[in-house]
C-alpha cells in the first residue's frame, strides 16, 4: 500500500470516530420549560349568616350579658361559641352566635371570670365633631320624651331616630309550645308578697312583687344557676335560674344573693333575700323566659 492510500485511510478513520462520539444536536432549553399551571380559582367566601335562625346583630347599648338573657342562653357560651377574648369586646354590627353548635349542649362550666359590668357595644368610630357637644344622657322614658320637645337641641334631635328605634317594642310573636321538657317543670311563687306590677310585653317583661328587706326569694322551680351578679342595668343584683332547654326564670332587685353560677338548686330554694337594688322600692322583679321571649308568669305559677 502506497503512503497517500494509508494516509486517506488513516484520516477517514478519524473522520468516522469524530462523528460517532460528537453530541447530537438538542433542542433549546427554552423549548423544555414546563408550562406554567392555570390559576386556581380562589376559595369561595365564607357564607353570610347575618340575619340567619340562630345569629344576632349586635345592636346599640347591647351587652352580652343582655343577649345572652335575650336568647335564653348562658353569656358564658356566647363567649365560647364566638371565640371571644374579652366578653366586654362586641361592636355594634358584629355578628354572634346564640344558638348551640351542632354537638354542643352549651351551659359552658369552664372558668371564665364574670366581670362585674359587661360594657355596652362599643360604636364604629365616626369624625369628631367640630360643633358645640350635645349633653349624652342614658336611655329613659323621660330622655325620649325630652328628646320630643320642640325646644330639644339640634344634636339631640339627630340622635332620637336612633334612639326611638331602640325603644319601640317589637311586634308580639306568639309563644312557642312547650315541649315534653318544658311541661314536666314545676312551678311555684318565688315570694310572698303583692302583686304591684302585672306582665306587659310593651312594657313590663315579668311580675313585681312588693315586699321587705331581706325578704326570702326562693327558686320557683328546679334548675341550674345561670347567673348571680349585678351585670345587666335595670335589673340590679340577679340571679338567672335554668329549668330546661327551653324555660328560665330571672329574680331582680335583689339585696343580696345566696347562690353562685353553676349550683343546682331545688324548687322552692333560698336564692336570694328582697332588696331595693338598681330600683325606687323593695320588691321583686320577676320573669319567666321561654326560649329567651318573655312570657307571662301567670300562666306557669299556681292560683293562690
Amino acid at each position: 500500500m502506497t503512503k497517500t492510500s494509508s494516509l486517506f485511510l488513516s484520516t477517514l478513520t478519524l473522520a468516522l470516530l469524530s462523528a460517532c462520539t460528537s453530541t447530537p444536536n438538542r433542542a433549546p432549553v427554552s423549548e423544555l420549560a414546563i408550562a406554567p399551571r392555570p390559576a386556581q380559582p380562589a376559595p369561595a367566601p365564607v357564607a353570610e349568616v347575618k340575619d340567619k335562625p340562630g345569629y344576632y346583630t349586635v345592636k346599640r347599648g347591647d351587652t352580652l350579658l343582655r343577649i345572652a338573657l335575650d336568647h335564653g342562653q348562658n353569656y358564658r357560651d356566647l363567649v365560647a361559641w364566638n371565640k371571644l377574648a374579652n366578653p366586654n369586646d362586641i361592636k355594634v354590627d358584629q355578628v354572634l352566635r346564640v344558638e348551640a353548635p351542632d354537638g354542643d349542649s352549651g351551659v359552658q362550666t369552664a372558668s371564665i371570670a364574670p366581670p362585674p359590668s359587661l360594657k355596652p357595644a362599643a360604636e364604629p368610630a365616626v369624625p369628631k365633631k367640630t360643633g358645640p357637644k350635645g349633653d349624652k344622657q342614658p336611655y329613659t322614658e323621660n330622655s325620649v320624651a325630652e328628646m320630643q320637645k320642640p325646644d330639644a337641641k339640634a344634636d339631640k334631635l339627630a340622635e332620637k331616630p336612633v334612639q326611638l328605634a331602640s325603644a319601640a317594642p317589637s311586634l308580639p310573636r306568639p309563644a312557642p309550645s312547650l315541649s315534653v321538657e318544658d311541661r314536666a317543670v314545676s312551678w311555684q311563687w318565688p315570694a310572698d308578697g303583692k302583686v304591684v306590677g302585672t306582665f306587659d310585653e310593651g312594657k313590663n317583661k315579668g311580675i313585681d312583687i312588693a315586699g321587705r328587706a331581706g325578704q326570702q326569694v326562693v327558686s320557683a322551680g328546679a334548675g341550674k344557676v345561670m347567673y348571680a351578679g349585678s351585670g345587666i342595668r335595670g335589673y340590679g343584683n340577679l340571679v338567672i335560674v335554668k329549668h330546661s332547654n327551653g324555660l328560665l326564670s330571672a329574680y331582680a332587685h335583689n339585696r343580696s344573693i345566696l347562690v353562685q353560677e353553676g349550683q343546682t338548686v331545688n324548687k322552692g330554694q333560698a336564692i336570694a333575700e328582697m332588696g331595693d337594688s338598681d330600683t325606687d322600692s323593695v320588691k321583686l322583679h320577676f320573669e319567666i323566659r321561654q326560649q329567651g321571649k318573655p312570657v307571662d308568669p301567670s300562666k306557669f305559677l299556681p292560683n293562690r
